[in-house]
């Protein structure tokens, strides 16, 4: 799977799709609203069952309740990582009335070893009607997301350029 100038190519498939508002960087730091460029795997799913009824994934699936979020504060020691709420560092909640986390697959982006303002949240995920920029993730229209989503296994890969 490749992204070129706002579309994902994979397999057969050329899908629109959104980046970060600021385009795209090698250098990504916290906050820049930039996609970072390189080559990427997808870890797991993270889905709201009360929104998506049937689901085809060859990777792990995690659903999406309430409390759930993901740390973006880089003084915390769970920076980059799936937390639960309450929580007392700065977090985004994955639990959202608009439906962009409905389905996200977490790349492995500033995962191992996790550094420090080099950016974090950077997902898969749903993009809005419109294909508004993201803060730094790929987006992507549901119908599409659905289509490629079984053909994506562990050893696939995301080439960012």
């Amino acid at each position: 799977m490749r992204l070129k100038k706002s579309f994902i190519y994979f397999y057969n498939y050329k899908i629109k799709c959104s980046i970060g508002k600021n385009g795209l960087s090698s250098k990504k730091r916290e906050g820049d609203l930039k996609t970072p460029k390189g080559k990427y795997k997808f870890k797991f799913l993270l889905y709201r069952k009360d929104r998506i009824k049937k689901i085809q994934c060859k990777l792990k699936k995690v659903n999406i309740k309430k409390n759930m979020g993901w740390c973006d504060d880089s003084s915390s020691v769970y920076y980059n990582k799936l937390i639960k709420f309450p929580f007392e560092k700065s977090a985004e909640k994955l639990f959202l009335k608009k439906n962009i986390y409905d389905l996200i697959l977490v790349i492995n982006f500033n995962t191992n070893p996790v550094i420090k303002n080099k950016g974090s949240a950077i997902f898969f995920h749903l993009a809005d009607k419109k294909f508004n920029p993201t803060k730094g993730c790929v987006g992507i229209q549901k119908k599409e997301f659905l289509k490629i989503l079984p053909l994506i296994t562990k050893k696939t890969k995301l080439l960012i350029y």
